[in-house]
């Protein structure tokens, strides 16, 4: 519509009216050099606040892993994608075109456009909008101001302050152009021009030239050919529409060669042309180049670290940065510092060990099996720093909306704090706590237990920390047991009905401080342990992670340290950053800590987990765990180097494990398949020493030797056997011999053996009548033979008399 002779009067009368204003603020004959006032006048001006103040921009945070010695990029974090880069590190075609393009008087000119000032205020005058007109040094400005607003984390706050910095109004220009005379006269124009290049935006999350070079083209900006150069800086104009990463755009994308960004594209070539930056011949040669991107993603979050199957790990970085007050005092500072502080993070994941550990677990079980909601996990620790050097499990990470079979979010291996379950009952890999709290107790590990088959009444039990009220509690083993048999051999075939003895003579509060002191907790935020005396055999639902460590420390002498996944951070300067360091604390006593360890090395050499030791030279001990009908299953191995914790198991459901076959092998068995190649991996790496032998006391305790009963009276007998320090019951039922009937026939141990103070003997009574089949023995008449002396043997270990993580009124009938 033509412009009415009235209006173009107006805009006229407007244009002089504010070039006078402007051009009157000018100061000659630093007229292109000092700056401009604002409207209100000169004064007005100088009092406006002269010093912009530049925050590091936001930057991509960057996580690291040791693969073959180097350190090497696993997951990068940010809110914008954005790496700052030197001078140096951007090719001269780039900077020549944003010269060109946007204010080619950049380097003969002071801060401000003058001409394109006054052009974009009369527009403001005249059409209410501030249009056009900024110098790089005002783009920069602006870009800087809104980037302050980018980094609060209050929605209000951001609009409040987004409006400040980018509203249309001539206030905010004037206050632009101020804050760019002040920088003029603070920073050289390569700072300012690299500066710029480093904070503007580039369509979506990106920002800065280096980030704009990788993403939409997969190469440096050192490496940006002329074209690739001028298609960047066309972006600049209008990120929103020129982007070139939509190619299904039908104003702008790959149908019509990205039209749009090539108009401006060949723009920004004749610009440089026309400024001598560049030759007819190469201007001509770059518009005829088609607009051809090579979009490379830099995925923000921990998907791209399942390349090295670490994705688990890394959420787990993760989610320690954002619960540690290091990294910032709300949850908004922490994930501001991980997402826009442009940290290196240096992590002890090992990537060959991983690969390795994931192999193995993959090798066995699935990411998924129909019938059973199917988990598996493996997590390793050194002991004496806690550094974690392996993080698996059988499924895929995948923290989207959108659940695919086979994936979950959850880490199998941590707690719900971080980003974990709520864990998984640890079966007999909890009597390892049972033998610490025995020891403490002056028990000793070549003591008789009584193993039979019993019932447990609660008044059996003690507990000073919680009621034990309850129905009586039957614990068996799956294949039955000795009637007596030493705390070792109890250990190695991990027989449930001896260590539920062994918890009638200690307080079962000590076994659950011995754990708590060991690091152990619930995996669900804000749970309890219970204290129920089935805890004995693992009813409390833990994390790999928890138990890996609480082993580490039991091998490391009773010296504990709390995990960690962090070596060091650097920020964006390369300083360094605070973190947070394992913490170290005398969870056991040496010697009791060495007791625990020896009789867990029989495990090891003579029970229950032979076929996961690798054999090869370095001493290892564990222990296995089944829970009732298989459905969880652990191994817990240390040597004096490393801990790990391998779990297989229900998620949620309860299908037993051992009805099930994983390649070839059973359910209740494949842990030791998972286990035995990365035991031998980690010895690679890690070797291993001699355990720290145990006292004498803890392996024997104050011997005395049974005394021979026959022929006594009850009374007689037990008080006999008490004054040694015995443990005495009575067994009412008869037995053949030729003493009188009601008195003492003689005693299991039989008399004559040498057993542990405290250690319990049964009385057995006569029937009056003598076997008519000679039975061997000794002493008195006794039914049975003197036990073996302490320390001839470790047992069998038949590998299935099992652990019983039994309901909390108790049936802990599991498998070892």
């Amino acid at each position: 519509m033509p412009r009415t002779r009235g209006r173009a009067i107006w805009q006229f009368l407007g244009f002089t009216l504010v070039a006078a204003v402007l051009s009157s603020l000018f100061v000659l004959p630093g007229f292109l050099g000092t700056g401009v006032a604002a409207a209100a006048g000169i004064s007005d001006f100088n009092a406006l606040p002269a010093n912009l103040q530049i925050q590091q921009f936001a930057q991509n945070s960057t996580v690291y892993a040791k693969q073959g010695g180097q350190d090497v990029p696993i997951a990068t974090f940010y809110a914008q994608n954005r790496q700052d880069v030197t001078w140096d590190a951007v090719s001269q075609n780039v900077k020549d075109a944003v010269v060109a393009a946007e204010d080619p008087r950049f380097y003969s000119e002071g801060a401000v456009d003058v001409l394109g000032t006054v052009r974009g205020a009369l527009a403001t005058v005249v059409g209410g909008d501030v249009q056009g007109g900024s110098s790089i040094t005002q783009q920069y400005v602006k870009n800087v101001e809104v980037e302050k607003c980018e980094a609060l984390t209050d929605a209000k706050k951001v609009q409040a302050c987004y409006d400040d910095a980018a509203g249309q109004t001539l206030q905010r220009k004037v206050q632009e152009m101020r804050y760019a005379v002040g920088l003029e006269k603070k920073y050289s124009k390569k700072d300012i021009l690299m500066g710029y290049l480093n904070v503007v935006g580039f369509g979506g999350q990106v920002y800065g030239i280096q980030s704009a070079a990788h993403y939409y083209f997969g190469v440096d900006a050192n490496n940006l050919t002329l074209a690739q150069a001028a298609t960047l800086v066309a972006i600049v104009n209008n990120p929103s529409n020129l982007r070139i990463d939509e190619p299904d755009s039908k104003t702008n994308g790959a149908a019509n060669g990205y039209k749009l960004t090539k108009a401006r594209r060949d723009y920004v070539l004749d610009r440089m042309y026309v400024n001598h930056k560049i030759t007819a011949a190469d201007r001509d040669a770059a518009k005829k180049t088609p607009v051809t991107p090579t979009v490379t993603p830099t995925t923000s979050g921990c998907a791209a670290a399942q390349q090295y199957n670490a994705a688990f790990f890394c959420d787990y970085v993760r989610d320690t940065i954002l619960n540690d007050p290091a990294y910032g005092a709300t949850s908004d500072d922490r994930w501001a510092t991980l997402n826009r502080g442009g940290l290196k993070i240096y992590t002890t994941l090992n990537l060959d060990l991983q690969s390795v550990a994931q192999q193995s677990l993959s090798n066995y079980i699935p990411a998924s099996k129909a019938g059973i909601d199917l988990g598996a996990s493996n997590v390793s620790v050194e002991l004496g720093t806690g550094r974690i050097v392996t993080m698996v499990q059988n499924r895929a990470f995948n923290n989207t909306d959108q659940p695919v079979d086979g994936t979950t979010a959850v880490n199998y291996n941590t707690d719900e704090a971080y980003g974990g379950s709520s864990g998984f009952q640890t079966g007999s890999t909890f009597k390892a706590f049972d033998l610490a709290a025995w020891l403490e107790a002056g028990h000793s590990l070549y003591e008789s237990v009584n193993a039979s088959q019993h019932t447990f009444p609660m008044s059996d039990f003690t507990s000073t920390c919680g009621d034990i009220s309850g129905p009586s509690w039957q614990v068996a083993n799956d294949e039955g047991s000795a009637s007596r048999l030493s705390v070792m051999s109890a250990t190695a075939e991990s027989v449930n009905t001896a260590f539920a003895m062994m918890a009638t003579k200690v307080d079962l509060c000590s076994i659950l401080n011995a754990a708590k002191a060991l690091g152990i907790h619930t995996a669900a935020t804000g749970g309890t342990l219970n204290s129920y005396p089935s805890m004995i055999l693992g009813t409390n639902e833990v994390a790999p992670l928890t138990m890996a460590t609480a082993y580490a420390g039991i091998a490391n002498n009773g010296t504990v340290c709390t995990p960690i996944a962090i070596d060091k951070v650097l920020n964006a300067d390369g300083s360094a950053h605070k973190v947070s360091a394992s913490t170290c604390t005398q969870g056991l006593d040496k010697n009791v800590a060495a007791g625990v360890t020896y009789a867990l090395q029989g495990v090891m050499t003579d029970g229950t987990a032979t076929s996961a030791n690798p054999w090869d030279g370095t001493p290892v001990m564990g222990k296995t765990g089944t829970t009732d009908d298989s459905l969880q299953n652990w191994l817990i191995t240390s040597t004096t180097k490393v801990a790990q914790a391998t779990w297989v198991g229900n998620v949620s459901g309860q299908t037993p494990l051992r009805s099930l076959s994983f390649n070839g092998v059973g359910g209740g068995d494949v842990k030791f398949s998972i286990v035995k190649p990365i035991q031998k991996a980690l010895d690679q790496v890690y070797g291993g020493d001699d355990f720290t032998d145990p006292q004498d006391s803890s392996l024997y305790g104050n011997r005395v030797t049974v005394p021979d009963v026959a022929g006594k009276t009850p009374d007689q007998a037990q008080k006999l056997l008490e004054a040694l320090g015995l443990d005495v019951t009575i067994d009412q039922t008869p037995v053949a011999s030729g003493q009188p009937a009601g008195t003492a026939a003689g005693t299991d141990p039989a008399a004559g053996s040498a057993v542990e103070g405290g250690a319990s003997v049964t009385i057995q009574l006569s029937s009056g009548q003598a076997s008519t089949t000679p039975t061997p023995g000794t002493g008195g008449g006794s039914t049975s033979q003197p036990t073996a002396s302490p320390g001839t043997g470790n047992g069998n270990g038949n590998g299935n008399n099992g652990t019983g993580a039994g309901n909390d009124d108790g049936n802990g009938n599991g498998g070892g």
